[in-house]
């Protein structure tokens, strides 16, 4: 049978037609080979740039792909998305199973991971599953620097507030004199430096004699040394023995002068002893007064035995 032209041309027609509505579709993410692939649902509050043909993922191995993305109907959920998805696969997951919305780049595409969880019933085609979202590694950084950023800020308020205060303290009298006590601490340095100096120019000019010094001091610490052992060589035990006897020896004649025994003891406490000696003190000073001032009441001298006039007189008055 001889095949017309009209008939390859409409048969080739086709085929490109069939292959576009595949292609088409496989876009999509639906398999037209597979008739029957297991759905499910996820609802999200933000789909994060998600969209459809993304790949669904189980520990990274694709699965499946995203269906549709459509708006809840329900009043009550007004705002959230659902997200339908296939799963080609015949791995079995519970329906506590979680789906994440998770970036595949750096560039921003999105993809649904299924993290199987094997506890409950099995999910079955249609069930809902919880869905959740993955920050991706710019949100992750930007949550982690937000309470660091906010910490920042305080710092940077309180530094202005600090400099503010510290404006409104340095007037330009305060900060005359600051300068002039930066100045007064320059100089000073300059002269510890020039002093610095000058030590150290003492020091190389009494070099040897510096060392002669310390020769000296050690030769004194070695003949330190050894009068240190000749002591230690020494029978000390015995002299401080002596020397403990002795001052306890002193130390019984203090109490007893201290108890007013013996005579030094009575002397000091005797006050009646005390009291004499003060007057025989004083008459003693009365008496060497007077003879100070009356001496001839106390010397008679006369070439020819006659008495003084002038004492007559004296002892007249």
């Amino acid at each position: 049978m001889k095949l017309t032209r009209e008939f390859k041309t409409g048969f080739v027609s086709v085929a490109i037609i069939g292959v576009f509505i595949w292609g088409y579709n496989f876009m999509k993410g639906q398999n037209l080979f597979n008739t029957a692939p297991r759905t499910y649902f996820a609802k999200y509050a933000n789909v994060d740039g998600l969209n459809t043909a993304s790949n669904v993922t189980i520990n990274g191995l694709p699965v499946g792909k995203v269906l549709e993305i459509t708006f809840d109907k329900d009043p009550n959920n007004r705002g959230q998305l659902i997200v339908e998805f296939g799963v080609d696969n015949d791995f079995e997951f519970s329906d506590k199973s979680i789906v994440k919305i998770y970036s595949t780049s750096l560039m921003g595409g999105k993809a649904l991971a299924l993290v199987p969880s094997y506890e409950g019933e099995i999910a079955k085609s249609g069930s809902y599953l919880k869905g959740d979202t993955e920050l991706d590694m710019f949100a992750s950084l930007s949550e982690t620097l937000g309470p660091v950023q906010a910490k920042v800020e305080s710092v940077l308020v309180n530094a202005d507030s600090l400099l503010l205060g510290l404006n409104q303290v340095l007037n330009a009298e305060a900060r005359k004199d600051l300068q002039e006590t930066f100045s007064g601490l320059n100089k000073t340095v300059a002269n510890f430096k020039t002093a610095s100096d000058s030590l150290d120019e003492i020091l190389d000019e009494n070099k040897e004699k510096l060392n002669i010094s310390l020769s000296n001091v050690e030769t004194i610490t070695t003949n330190f040394a050894k009068i240190s052992d000749s002591l230690a060589n020494a029978n000390l035990g015995e002299t401080m023995a002596k020397l403990e006897t002795t001052v306890n020896s002193f130390n019984a004649i203090l109490t007893g002068m201290e108890n007013g025994e013996g005579s030094l003891g009575k002397l000091l406490k005797d006050e009646a002893l005390y009291t004499n000696l003060e007057n025989a003190a004083k008459e003693m000073e009365e008496l060497l007064r007077e003879m100070k001032e009356h001496p001839k009441r106390f010397v008679h001298f006369s070439i020819f035995g006659k008495k003084d006039k002038g004492y007559q007189s004296e002892e007249k008055e």
